[in-house]
């Protein structure tokens, strides 16, 4: 059922994301921010991972990992590695 390839956190550095906004809505942007605050709290309270479907130039991918902070244009991932938050569809907590 569900298609989407799973990568590792470690490899997100070597992807090419897509430069666009891929949401639709304000709306929908406004509940991808609170689903990331939520997982950030999460994951750095009680060490929860969460699953983050992305947009790469390759198509669609996503990662389980602990979200352990957000600014305005990025999640920022343990190890330093980080995901545009444009490209973000979907947060799974």
């Amino acid at each position: 059922m569900n298609s989407i390839p799973v990568v590792e956190k470690e490899t997100i550095a070597a992807l090419k994301f897509v430069k666009h906004e891929v949401l639709q809505t304000k709306e929908q942007i406004s509940q991808r921010k609170a689903d990331l605050n939520r997982a950030m709290m999460l994951g750095n309270i009680e060490h929860n991972k969460i699953r983050i479907t992305f947009e790469t130039e390759d198509g669609l991918k996503a990662v389980e990992t602990t979200v352990w902070a957000t600014t305005e244009t990025e999640v920022s991932l343990k190890g330093g590695v980080s995901i545009p938050l444009s490209s973000i569809h979907r947060v799974d907590v």
